[in-house]
């Protein structure tokens, strides 16, 4: 056996060719590699012994050659392949173990260059990798350190059978894919190319999806720069995330996230029921869990601050399913981390995401559009009824306004003084909206505002609004009927401004 090994993340790699050295394998390798196993007297042979031509280009050019790849593609059960390789004094290449040029890691460091970023663009490795692959039947291909054991292990045993070596090739592949999406991504100028990949690695399986007939897995975007999201997040205590674990708690961090002030979402069924901004994170709890007490429970909670003892002991009073927070003080988390159902989760940081894609799926394919943002002239709405709104009236609008584009369309929000009094969440009629968060509010409806994703289509769920005791609405308008549904904000002296943008979530 021949194996050709250049690796640039070389864990496990030294033991992987003592492995192979003692099953009699020829080593040859390039540049840090060969180093590596000369460093422990490995006996290794370079790759220009088979090319008779040395490295150029500052390292550009070394494996590009038909010494090598003939001895790579050369299909072995074709004797008039075999006879090529004799007649040109070319021998077969059994293994080729590559990983690539840390191009992510690259492009990951603040200030990196255009020059540094193209340079850490492999060539030689994705394409030693794709010959070896496609002859899988003869030729073993590893990208991955962690198959090095098996590997040894089989060939110790004998041979790799053809269907690990299928396995080895489809991995290579995807490992590929993933490499050029990167590239592709970091060189993207174009808000909607022509093509599209997306790069996905398993980040684990999942016991059941959405319900238990259904099989799940937690994907996460490869090819980018890491930041702040659940993939990078920490479980400090408790169960293994369910699939609805994680749908509700991105759903709770994308409201959090929306907001400076200290503030506590609960989220149930991918909806906020409890949602409170105040100084004292335990009364920010504490206003979030009136918001729906009854929806709260077995719900989850996000906080854009950590949690101190005083809200630990709040939260501690209740049933929850899942916590995630910037950081826990340690008396507070001992005192949640007694719960052995209750999932705890840390994350360095909890900000907006990123103004990406966001990707749908529909049958035969993906609707794909750029994230749902709050623009800088929707936080300064345009009073459109003879009483403007007053500056503790526009400060809950405001609020209002950065919740109600998390709750499910037609999406109607009651709030007073920072908090969540009722919410209106998925129904076919604006109306019915208003009526589902009027309930919801109750007597605490008397003096607080109302938001609105969209225009209201005619006048009855404001007039239902004032009627409940909302004083202030703020909403997108822009519908046919504007002029009827301010004449009724007028008629009962309420205040009502527009935002111009709409904030449908289907």
């Amino acid at each position: 056996m021949r194996a050709l090994l250049s690796v640039s993340d070389k864990t496990g790699v030294i033991d992987f060719a003592r492995g192979l050295g003692e099953l009699g394998a020829e080593i040859f390798s390039t540049g840090g590699t060969k180093q590596a196993l000369l460093g422990i007297g490995l006996p290794v042979h370079s790759v220009e012994e088979l090319t008779s031509f040395p490295e150029i280009l500052d390292g550009r050019v070394k494996t590009l050659h038909p010494a090598v790849y003939g001895g790579i593609l050369a299909r072995r059960n074709l004797p008039h392949h075999m006879e090529q390789l004799a007649k040109t004094g070319i021998g077969t290449i059994d293994l080729v173990a590559i990983n690539l040029y840390p191009f992510v890691q690259t492009i990951a460091k603040e200030n990196v260059s255009l020059e540094e970023a193209l340079e850490n663009i492999d060539i030689g490795g994705p394409s030693l990798i794709r010959a070896a692959a496609k002859n899988f039947p003869d030729v073993i291909v590893v990208v991955d350190p962690q198959d090095y054991g098996m590997i040894i292990n089989r060939l110790g045993k004998g041979e790799i059978d053809w269907e690990s070596r299928r396995k080895l090739a489809r991995k290579a592949f995807q490992h590929v894919a993933i490499y050029d999406t990167a590239i592709a991504q970091y060189l993207q100028d174009e808000v909607f190319p022509e093509e599209m990949t997306i790069a996905l690695g398993k980040h684990s399986g999942l016991s059941y999806g959405e319900n238990p007939h259904q099989q799940a897995a937690f994907y996460i975007e490869q090819g980018r720069p890491p930041r702040p999201s659940l993939a990078t997040a920490v479980r400090l205590s408790g169960k293994e995330l369910s699939f609805n674990n994680i749908l509700d708690l991105d759903a709770a961090l994308n409201v959090v996230s929306e907001f400076t002030d200290p503030t506590v979402v609960i989220i149930k069924h991918n909806t906020p029921c409890g949602l409170a901004s105040h100084e004292s994170l335990a009364e920010a709890y504490r206003q979030a869990l009136a918001g729906d007490p009854v929806a709260a429970f077995g719900g989850i909670i996000a906080s854009n601050r950590p949690i101190d003892l005083s809200c630990a002991a709040e939260i501690d009073k209740s049933h929850y399913d899942a916590i995630i927070a910037p950081q826990y003080e340690a008396e507070a988390l001992k005192l949640l981390g007694h719960k052995r159902d209750l999932r705890i989760l840390s994350l360095s940081s909890i900000s907006p995401s990123p103004r990406s894609y966001d990707f749908r799926r529909v049958n035969g394919g993906f609707l794909v559009q750029t994230r749902d943002f709050i623009t800088e002239g929707e936080l300064r709405p345009r009073p459109v009824t003879q009483r403007q709104p007053t500056t503790q009236e526009m400060n809950d609008l405001l609020f209002a306004w950065r919740a109600v584009r998390h709750v499910k369309s037609n999406a109607i929000l009651i709030a007073k003084q920072s908090a969540l009094l009722g919410v209106g969440a998925g129904q076919t009629s604006r109306v019915a909206s208003v009526e589902l968060a009027l309930k919801g509010a109750g007597e605490r409806a008397q003096d607080s505002v109302l938001a609105s994703d969209a225009f209201f289509p005619f006048a009855d769920g404001v007039e239902l609004a004032a009627k409940g005791g909302v004083r202030a609405i703020i909403q997108p308008g822009g519908s046919v009927r504007d002029k009827e549904v301010i004449e009724v904000a007028n008629r009962y002296n309420m205040a009502m401004v527009f935002t111009a943008t709409r904030h449908f979530k289907h």
